[in-house]
């Protein structure tokens, strides 16, 4: 899912936990239901960029002789220091380290990253591939029998950039929930579309006051509507984000819930609303809540707030289903999100599927947990940069438009 941050700033930028107790609880009900069902489904001298290996179905139960059964191994006091030469991997520089390095190891819940890991498995890199199948098996280990198995068979990186500071970003991002009619009317004005038949032939295409503006534009997308928004906003937020949960009134009145996918853009580059109004001198608080604010005051100017961001974004509609909607959209890897487990990454520094520890402390949450590599965004630029899936509705947006504090990251790669 190709995604802008949803933290503004002065920086141009472009592609749900929990708040992490409460939002932890994001329905976290839902989740252990489908960990149940997604489980039961269920040494480097380099680090290369490998091309996801393509899919192939596992079967549907494990036998008991399937489970990984491992020998106590009692831990030893004090760790060793690591030997090694640090890996170059893209814009990072990654360093071996002791197990003791990663803050919280010991503690984190790790059948609640299972099921993101399992995801990843979908489409494992090469060097994930062979571990998948235990990686399977373990879905329904406990957390002890987890922790062991990570310790015998992945080696922990700290993440480091080639230069500058040694402490990165972290924002969020989330799927809105959003109300849509499928036909125009009064109150529904907004349209969202499908992407144009001529996208592809105009690079750039319109940007988004041609495509206000032009007739030869607007021409081009008629016919192309998927459903209308009451508020302008909402459908910013929705291409901003890349995806979102719908709830359509269709023609006859009945209601459907939908999921709109990113299906491509006008490829402008994204420029921040809130970094606009910084430069206009016009708002002191460029989080959502403070850009909303200021549209409130100030309606007159709402257009031309949005034209700032030259960007558009286009969807496909894709049926939401029971175990599709305890997920969130198909990231960049090619597989659904978990909420409160999946990082979107620079996927110069960090491939897409690697597991990678997680450390945040700032005013909003404390992260302390395994993740997986996801996803990745225009915005997320850099070794040690981050934007955290925190899933759908109100609170998660409510954190994606206020999340900005300072990182680590360690990736877990095979021994």
């Amino acid at each position: 899912m190709v995604h802008h941050t949803m933290s503004t700033s002065t920086t141009s930028a472009s592609r749900a936990s929990s708040r992490i107790s409460s939002m932890s609880s994001l329905s976290w009900s839902r989740f252990a239901k489908v960990a149940a069902i997604v489980g039961t489904l269920a040494g480097c001298g380099s680090v290369p960029l490998d091309e996801p290996v393509p899919h192939t179905p596992s079967p549907t139960a494990p036998t008991p002789a399937a489970v990984i059964t491992l020998p106590p191994v009692p831990a030893p006091p004090m760790e060793a220091p690591v030997a090694g030469a640090p890996l170059l991997q893209g814009k990072s520089r990654w360093h071996p380290v002791a197990w003791s390095e990663l803050p919280g190891f010991d503690d984190d819940a790790l059948h609640e990253a299972w099921n993101a890991w399992l995801r990843s498995c979908e489409r494992p890199l090469p060097a994930f591939a062979s571990l998948c199948p235990q990686v399977r098996q373990l879905s329904i280990a406990g957390p002890a029998e987890q922790r062991e198995w990570m310790r015998r068979h992945l080696q922990p990186y700290r993440v480091e950039p080639l230069q500058g500071p040694a402490e990165g970003l972290l924002t969020a991002y989330y799927e809105p929930l959003l109300e849509a009619s499928r036909e125009p009317s009064a109150r529904h004005t907004v349209p969202l579309y499908r992407p144009p038949a001529s996208l592809a032939s105009r690079k750039p295409w319109y940007s988004r006051q041609e495509i206000d503006t032009l007739p030869e534009a607007k021409a081009q997308l008629r016919g192309r509507e998927i459903a209308f928004l009451a508020d302008p906003l909402d459908a910013l937020v929705l291409q901003i984000q890349g995806s979102g949960r719908v709830r359509v009134t269709e023609r006859d009145g009945s209601q459907r819930l939908v999921r709109l996918a990113y299906a491509g853009s006008n490829e402008h580059p994204y420029r921040s609303v809130g970094g606009w109004l910084l430069q206009q001198g016009a708002v002191r608080d460029a989080s959502w809540p403070g850009i909303k604010a200021w549209v409130r005051d100030n309606p007159h100017r709402l257009q031309e707030m949005l034209w700032s961001n030259p960007r558009t974004v286009f969807f496909r509609e894709e049926p939401l289903g029971d175990l599709d909607a305890a997920f969130g959209p198909r990231g960049a890897q090619g597989v659904a999100l978990t909420p409160g487990r999946s990082i979107a990454v620079d996927k110069e520094s960090i491939p897409y599927g690697t597991p990678v520890w997680l450390a945040s402390n700032g005013p909003l949450l404390k992260l302390q947990r395994l993740v997986l590599a996801q996803d990745t965004g225009s915005a997320i630029v850099g070794a040690l940069r981050a934007d955290y899936f925190a899933g759908w509705g109100a609170e998660a947006g409510e954190l994606a438009g206020r999340l900005k504090q300072p990182l680590r990251m360690w990736v877990l790669w095979p021994k």
